[in-house]
């Protein structure tokens, strides 16, 4: 059941309603106001008005706005972004399902985009969110090409089959980092590639090495999960995705540890706060690295940490507009923690304005979705949070989701 709240004031005294709704709710015609807003390209109104109608904004604009007729939420205090996009996740149906979506929900996301598993069980979470059988974010689905022990025509034959599934994204597809990938890798991936532009399908690779990730832009891809964390990416390489339009799921969070943030249920894995650094999957870290780097005496060094934070700045510093980088995560444990620790990554090279631009316009771009979400402006898909706080001052105020909106339709609402 979702709740939602709706505030008035008479003679002074607040009245607060609680309204209990079934899961499926219908869009709403609605209003926000005083709102400060944080539109998502740069620019921020101190204090404004959104009106929505049929699921989609009508109007962002400076001060009041006529809201006869609508239902209308007072943001006084509070800032208005788009809802977060996660441009890399796995996510899966199951038995845990409700709790995630929820826990995604609740954390200020709004779109997913499934970045691995099988096709068919991506389908089905995001049927059974797009039905109302459960509350979640916007799941796009992907599935599975294989580029190892196959041809490069079977390849193409599994992007058919997505295609014919409905399905318009590639799971992550993983080239081998060092040295680089071998030449029959890249002869399937560029089948791949060919035959995916045939069918309207996007092509999402698995390269966290620089070989690998200039490889597969070399061979057509645009959309790259990882940035490289085995080595510096050089100035030469950085330009080629640059010049390219390529965009790489950012991940910066990735070989950093987390410590002492307890992550409790329904988190998929759980971190006792016991101040061990740990990786991920709640292992002890720098050793359970998936594919660590390691020195000599194979001892893990826990560099990935250091790589993708450096090569970050380098990508975006190569396109004078910023566009190179998306905001993912690839973590399943709390989400608010997930959020956090992704967050803490990006602050160290990013403003909070660049951090609104990854996380809105260039995450959007990257699942394909940029003339309808990731900025509030007049036209796109009433995907709104309302954060207690001024996110254009740290990384913190982005913790403090208190209502979401998906698609003009308040689904979360913790007022």
């Amino acid at each position: 059941m979702r709740t939602l709240r709706t505030f008035g004031i008479a003679a002074g005294t607040l009245i607060l309603a609680v309204v209990t709704l079934p899961a499926t709710v219908a869009a709403q015609d609605l209003a926000i106001t005083n709102a400060r807003i944080i539109v998502g390209d740069g620019t921020v109104i101190d204090s404004g008005s959104i009106i929505v109608r049929g699921g989609k904004i009508v109007s962002v604009a400076k001060g009041s706005a006529n809201t006869q007729g609508l239902q209308t939420i007072d943001a006084k205090g509070m800032s208005a972004m788009p809802g977060f996009i996660d441009s890399h996740k796995h996510v899966n149906s199951g038995p845990n399902e409700k709790g995630q979506m929820q826990s995604l929900l609740e954390a200020g996301y709004t779109t997913v985009l499934a970045g691995g598993g099988q096709a068919d069980n991506n389908i089905t979470l995001r049927d059974h969110i797009d039905s109302g059988m459960i509350n979640g974010p916007r799941i796009i689905p992907s599935g599975q090409v294989p580029i190892r022990n196959t041809t490069p025509e079977a390849a193409r034959e599994a992007v058919r089959a997505l295609a014919a599934k409905g399905v318009k994204h590639t799971g992550e597809i993983a080239l081998t980092p060092e040295p680089g990938p071998p030449a029959e890798e890249i002869a399937v991936l560029k089948a791949i590639v060919d035959e995916a532009a045939k069918a309207g399908v996007q092509v999402n690779v698995h390269s966290v090495s620089t070989p690998a990730t200039v490889a597969a832009v070399d061979a057509g891809v645009r959309r790259l999960v990882h940035l490289p964390n085995k080595d510096f990416t050089d100035y030469d390489a950085a330009a080629k995705i640059a010049s390219t339009g390529s965009i790489v799921a950012g991940m910066l969070g990735f070989g950093a540890p987390i410590i002492d943030r307890e992550s409790p249920a329904p988190a998929p894995v759980q971190f006792p706060r016991d101040n061990t650094p740990r990786f991920r999957d709640g292992k002890p870290w720098p050793e359970s690295i998936v594919g660590a780097n390691r020195d000599a005496q194979g001892r893990a060094m826990g560099t990935e940490g250091a790589f993708t934070i450096i090569n970050a700045r380098r990508i975006w510093d190569a396109d004078p507009n910023h566009r190179t980088i998306s905001y993912s995560t690839d973590q399943n444990y709390a989400d608010l923690v997930v959020l956090e620790h992704e967050l803490k990554s990006l602050s160290i090279v990013f403003s909070m304005q660049d951090i609104h631009r990854i996380m809105g316009p260039n995450s959007a771009r990257y699942v394909g979705m940029e003339k309808e979400i990731g900025t509030l402006e007049a036209g796109k898909l009433a995907d709104i949070i309302l954060l207690d706080g001024n996110p254009m001052l740290n990384i913190y105020e982005m913790l403090k989701t208190k209502v979401v909106v998906k698609e003009g339709k308040v689904v979360v609402d913790k007022r």
